[in-house]
């Protein structure tokens, strides 16, 4: 992976700055340490840092055609270049390097911009077309790979991270409340808003052309669960997802580099590993994170497969102390606040990768969206079951099978657990009622902004906001996929492959890759019926089906364990970092102004005397979101210089 940037001055009020351009590159050197690349012209400035995976060293960037009239910086990987190189080249173009990049600029130049259609990849890229002064911006169908830009005085600024931008000191740093919200609503921000004023990303799935001062921005795929299939039997359905996915597989290990895999003990990535293993590459090295503190930990069921299929396998472990001492950096590369602290472990995790000199792993993201493995789809299987009958007293005890993995969680169902499931209990046809609970509760981090904040957000329409990006045919899904494409959409793309995908792997110069997510494979799972998806609550139904040859009984069978880190006890030790306590000082709490200072007081006091099994989930993520927003604060809006220096 790479990290891209450029501006396109499009009314020529300014001359494009070498030395802003070379600064936009090299802070983010983290995403490619290998090489950096230029090109310039009075319209255009574009950046590259490499990471160099596919010829090592013909693929310098930015990359051009033959007569030198389409540029490309491009950060990701097709994965099948070499088929669409083979089909150029029937029809005369000429190639220069061995890259999948030189592919995409012949692409563009033989159908224009619909050829990301053709693409089996994770990617962003900016296409330069000189003769038609025009700027392309495209990123993957799921969202796997960043791209932000903006327009300030007569330039559009764009980059990988937004960071970069911010390089250009014509653009105002400075926190979007309306950003905030989204992400402490859906744990991830809607469409183009970022939480930061006048910065927007790329959405998935889309292109964007910008001509004459003019944006075009189009959607050239979308995941469709209103066409599904019955015709096949349960057998032929697991043959077509083994072929499906070991195909994704050997697509994915495409690299002139080592490949290796996470391991986390979970049925995903064991599957995905004991595929590699057992088809391709049977010196396979493995990593995996584990942790001190034994509610979080797995390290039994990594041992068990690490040792079933006899992996060359590296594990570190996580302490509290290490991920309060982590936020800084993580907040650094996720540009974003967070409600949970995930992504510190797999910053932690990446870093050991990197030193055992790999730059590739595979993992098992995406599993639990498409064959509809999380709690949430069961729970909402069972809210709609109780609302059948909603003063059954026997329906409600079947909310005693979930979540069972979090130590906090009522073991029977009681007054509480009725009372929070029976909100919303009859609001059946509402699109987004699977969600319902699961956004109330992080919703809840919002009582905690100052009355300033909350006047701003007024005219919001809270949860209720992201109606506006559902697709027409929503109402078409059944309440299953209703549910995933709600979690795709959200938690996958904004939080699973960014905050603890992208941006925590890249900040240690690692790519990951994601077999599970290939676009076919996807398609294919939203056709299924959904008893192959979800069998009465067996989650993960087909799936499971086609690991048993694979993978011990035991580690599909096993209860599912969320991946999870600790929260508030990272913050508040007895080794609690310093910056902790000055973020939290009345009189930084009121400067900065997002929150109402006596009620962040109390919410911290809880959290040092509460005993960590038994500190709400609420008040867990709440003070993660002060924190790691303040965090933000002062890395981006007040000390930006500083950090960029010292980093």
């Amino acid at each position: 992976m790479c990290g891209i940037c450029g501006q396109f001055n499009f009314t020529k009020q300014h001359k494009i700055e070498s030395e802003t351009l070379k600064g936009m590159v090299a802070i983010m050197r983290h995403r490619g340490p290998d090489e950096f690349g230029f090109y310039q012209d009075e319209d255009i400035g574009l950046g590259h840092a490499r990471l160099s995976i596919i010829d090592l060293a013909g693929g310098k960037q930015p990359i051009h055609n033959e007569d030198k009239s389409i540029w490309i910086t491009y950060n990701g990987e097709v994965f099948n270049y070499i088929e669409l190189r083979a089909e150029l080249e029937q029809k005369g173009h000429k190639f220069y390097t061995h890259t999948d990049t030189e592919v995409l600029a012949h692409l563009y130049e033989e159908k224009g911009p619909d050829f990301v259609k053709d693409l089996n990849g994770q990617f962003a890229f900016a296409i330069w077309d000189k003769n038609k002064k025009q700027l392309m911006l495209a990123r993957d169908r799921v969202g796997i790979r960043p791209l932000f830009y903006t327009i300030v005085d007569g330039s559009l600024i764009f980059g990988s991270e937004i960071k970069s931008i911010f390089m250009d000191n014509r653009v105002e740093r400075a926190i979007d409340p309306r950003g905030l919200a989204q992400l402490f609503t859906f744990w991830a921000n809607l469409s183009a808003q970022t939480v930061f004023k006048g910065i927007k990303e790329l959405a998935p799935a889309h292109f964007l052309l910008f001509k004459d001062g003019n944006i075009i921005t189009q959607r050239y795929w979308d995941l469709d669960f209103s066409k599904q299939q019955s015709k096949h039997s349960e057998q032929e359905y697991c043959e077509q997802l083994l072929d499906l996915l070991k195909d994704s597989i050997k697509l994915r290990l495409r690299a002139d580099v080592p490949v290796a895999s996470y391991l986390s003990g979970g049925l995903d990535s064991s599957f995905i590993t004991a595929l590699v293993k057992k088809h391709f590459n049977n010196q396979l090295k493995t990593f995996s994170v584990v942790f001190e503190d034994k509610d979080y930990d797995e390290s039994s069921f990594q041992h068990q497969m690490q040792e079933f299929l006899g992996t060359e396998h590296k594990e570190i472990c996580c302490t509290y102390q290490d991920i309060g001492q982590l936020m800084p950096n993580v907040i650094w590369h996720t540009e974003k606040p967070l409600i949970r602290t995930a992504p510190a472990p797999l910053f932690k995790l990446s870093k050991l990768v990197r030193d055992n000199n790999i730059k590739v792993v595979l993992t098992g993201e995406g599993a639990d969206e498409i064959f509809a493995g999380y709690d949430l789809f069961r729970e909402m299987k069972i809210r709609r079951f109780w609302a059948k009958f909603p003063d059954s007293k026997m329906r409600p005890e079947l909310f005693s099978k979930l979540y069972n993995y979090l130590p906090n969680w009522p073991k029977k169902v009681n007054s509480f657990l009725m009372a929070f499931y029976k909100k919303d209990l009859m609001d059946l046809n509402n699109p987004i009622y699977s969600h319902i609970p699961k956004w109330k509760t992080s919703m809840s981090i919002l009582d905690f902004f100052s009355e300033g904040v909350k006047k701003d957000l007024l005219k919001t329409a809270g949860m209720n906001e992201i109606k506006g990006f559902l697709p027409g045919n929503f109402k078409n899904f059944d309440s299953l996929s209703q549910a995933q494409y709600l979690e795709l959409m959200t938690l996958l793309s904004g939080n699973l492959l960014n905050s603890q995908g992208d941006r925590v792997m890249l900040g240690n110069s690692v790519e990951g890759r994601f077999p599970f997510l290939d676009h076919r494979v996807m398609e294919f799972c939203a056709k299924l019926p959904p008893k192959m998806r979800l069998n009465i609550m067996n989650e993960k139904y087909l799936l499971k089906k086609i690991s048993k040859d694979y993978i011990p009984a035991d580690i599909i069978k096993r209860k599912k364990q969320g991946y999870r880190s600790p929260d508030s006890a990272a913050f508040f030790n007895v080794q609690s970092k310093e910056y902790i306590n000055s973020l939290l000082t009345d009189e930084n709490l009121k400067s900065t102004g997002y929150f109402e200072t006596r009620l962040v007081k109390s919410l911290i006091d809880k959290c040092k005397t509460a005993d960590t099994s038994t500190l709400s989930s609420k008040h867990n993520m709440a003070i993660v979101g002060v924190i790691t927003t303040l965090l933000l604060d002062k890395l981006f809006v007040k000390d930006f210089r500083y950090k960029m220096n010292s980093d």
